[in-house]
């Protein structure tokens, strides 16, 4: 997987960071662990400068955030819970999830979004809450883009800081991939099956 983002990133050039990190919102085994550091790798052979990755990162993780929230904002927290219900097995959120979601971000507004871009796993998806709440898009926006410009910025300079050292690390980053690839299907696996199992026991 290293190999053909970097083929992509070497063709595309920011078009193509701004893509991958769009992609990234929407499927999560495409990680920005894994894009941005090989964008800020690029850096140090001179290919293109860090002010330009950090921007065609934060772009494509600005523009990737709106699907998930406009799905918030039209299907509202009632349709979503029960879209979760009929399909949890596939979706793997329970209705359940989608109130503590809702809750949580009812708590903490705009910081929710801000934090919750720092963290794996659960970028992408304040997105949800935030546009059930039909949070301001002008505002949405903004704490996202703080918030992914940190993110991006953060892993670029990891990769520009190995500099040199990282082809060495790329040798060991496509195997390495491929293993949290595999997890993350296996991942989906278990909760398409505890979903069902679930599911059962409330027919029985």
């Amino acid at each position: 997987m290293a190999s053909w983002v970097m083929r992509m990133m070497h063709a595309g050039g920011p078009a193509a960071i701004a893509l991958l990190m769009f992609l990234e919102n929407v499927f999560p085994p495409l990680p920005s662990e894994l894009i941005m550091p090989l964008a800020g790798y690029m850096v140090t052979r001179g290919q293109l400068s860090f002010a330009v990755v950090v921007a065609a990162g934060t772009i494509g993780s600005v523009l990737g955030s709106l699907p998930l929230y406009y799905a918030g904002r039209k299907l509202g927290e009632k349709r979503l819970k029960k879209l979760a219900a009929s399909h949890g097995r596939w979706l793997t959120v329970s209705p359940e999830e989608i109130g503590r979601a809702k809750g949580w971000f009812d708590r903490h507004g705009g910081l929710a979004v801000f934090f919750c871009r720092l963290v794996p796993g659960i970028r992408s998806l304040i997105s949800i809450p935030a546009g059930i709440a039909r949070m301001n898009l002008a505002a949405f926006l903004a704490w996202t883009a703080v918030g992914s410009a940190i993110w991006t910025a953060l892993l670029a300079w990891l990769g520009y800081f190995l500099g040199a050292r990282f082809k060495m690390v790329e040798e060991y980053l496509d195997p390495a991939s491929y293993v949290v690839l595999g997890g993350i299907v296996a991942w989906y696996v278990v909760r398409v099956v505890r979903h069902t199992g679930e599911e059962r026991e409330e027919e029985g």
